[in-house]
C-alpha cells in the first residue's frame, strides 16, 4: 500500500496540494493495514484505524482522508474498498467573521499612524499594511510575502500563495498611488531584503509580529471585545472585503452569478463554494436573501 500512497501523494501535489498532513495520516494507516496483513483499503480496518483520534474532528479528518485516498485507488483497483465518509458524523464549524465598518477600518489605520518610535517606518509599515488587506482581501500571508518585484502596472502579482496558486489583483488607482508612495520610502529605508514588507531590523516582517502589533492597535481604537466576545482578526478584513464585494454585486440572478466567480478569482479560492460561505456566514447578506426569497414567493402566490 505504501507505493499506492506515495503515487496519490505525488499525484496530488503535482495538482498544488501541500499534502503534508495528508502524508502523515496515509503512511500512519499504511503502517496499521500492513500490521493486519492487509495490502488494500478495508473499511473496517480504515475506521479501527481512524476511531484512534484524540476527538471527533480528529478521527472525522483521519477518516476522510483515507476515504480520498480509496477513491483514487478504486478507479484502477476495484478491490480497494470506500469507507463510509460520514461515519464519524463531525462536522467544521467556521468561526463567524468579524466585518469591519469603514469607520472601524479609519480608526485602526489612525492607530496605526501614531505607531512608535517616531520619524520610522513602522508607522507607515502598519498603515499601508492594513490598508492593503481592507481593499483587497489578500490573504495576511500574501501581504506579508510580497517583493517589489511584485509590484507590477496591472497590479500585485501573487506568487503561488495556498494551494500553490498564482494570480494578478488589480488594484484601484488610489490604492496604487499610496503603495507607490510607500515603495519609496521603503527603498530610502534601504535594507538588503527586497520585501515590501519588513520590520525594523530590515527583515522580513513576522506574522507573530505583526499579530502583536495589531492586538495593540485594536485597543487604541476601541475595538477590544468584551469578555467572552472573540475579538477581531487580521483575517477578517479579507472576510469584510469579501461581503462589502457581495453587496455591491449587480441585480440580475446572472450578474451575480458572474460577480461570484469574479470574486471566487480575484480572492484566490480554490472551489465556489468558499465564496458562497460568505453569504450564509454573514447575518446582512443572508437577511438580503430571505427578503428576496421571500418576495418572490409572495409574488409567486398572487394570481
Amino acid at each position: 500500500m505504501k507505493d499506492a500512497v506515495a503515487a496519490y501523494l505525488a499525484l496530488r501535489r503535482t495538482a498544488g496540494f501541500e499534502m503534508a498532513n495528508a502524508e502523515y495520516l496515509l503512511d500512519s494507516f499504511a503502517r496499521f493495514a500492513a500490521g493486519r496483513n492487509e495490502s488494500h483499503v478495508r473499511t473496517q480496518t480504515a475506521i479501527d484505524w481512524a476511531a484512534q483520534g484524540a476527538s471527533a474532528a480528529r478521527r472525522d479528518e483521519r477518516l476522510k482522508t483515507v476515504c480520498r485516498f480509496a477513491r483514487h485507488v478504486r478507479v484502477e483497483d476495484d478491490r480497494q474498498e470506500l469507507p463510509p465518509a460520514k461515519y464519524f458524523g463531525s462536522r467544521k464549524i467556521r468561526r463567524m467573521p468579524y466585518i469591519y465598518s469603514s469607520n472601524e477600518i479609519g480608526r485602526l489605520l489612525e492607530a496605526a499612524g501614531r505607531l512608535p518610535p517616531r520619524g520610522a517606518m513602522r508607522a507607515q509599515t502598519y498603515t499601508t499594511l492594513i490598508a492593503l488587506l481592507a481593499c483587497t482581501g489578500l490573504r495576511i500571508s500574501e501581504a506579508l510575502g510580497l517583493k517589489f518585484t511584485d509590484i507590477t502596472d496591472d497590479g500585485l502579482l501573487i506568487r503561488e500563495t495556498k494551494f500553490r496558486k498564482t494570480r494578478l489583483v488589480p488594484l484601484h488607482d488610489t490604492a496604487a498611488a499610496a503603495l507607490r508612495r510607500y515603495v519609496i520610502c521603503r527603498r530610502q529605508f534601504g535594507a538588503g531584503d527586497d520585501h515590501v514588507f519588513v520590520g525594523g531590523h530590515g527583515r522580513p516582517l513576522p506574522y507573530s509580529a505583526v499579530q502583536g502589533t495589531f492586538k495593540t492597535l485594536l485597543k487604541a481604537a476601541g475595538l477590544w471585545p468584551a469578555p467572552g466576545r472573540h475579538r477581531p482578526r487580521l483575517h477578517d478584513m479579507r472576510h469584510a472585503f469579501a461581503v462589502r464585494a457581495l453587496q455591491a454585486s449587480p441585480p440580475g440572478r446572472s450578474r451575480i452569478g458572474q460577480h461570484m466567480v469574479a470574486l471566487a478569482t480575484y480572492l484566490g479560492h480554490v472551489n465556489i463554494y468558499a465564496t458562497y460561505w460568505y453569504l450564509e456566514a454573514t447575518a446582512e447578506l443572508l437577511s438580503d436573501i430571505a427578503d428576496a426569497g421571500e418576495t418572490f414567493m409572495s409574488r409567486g402566490a398572487q394570481p
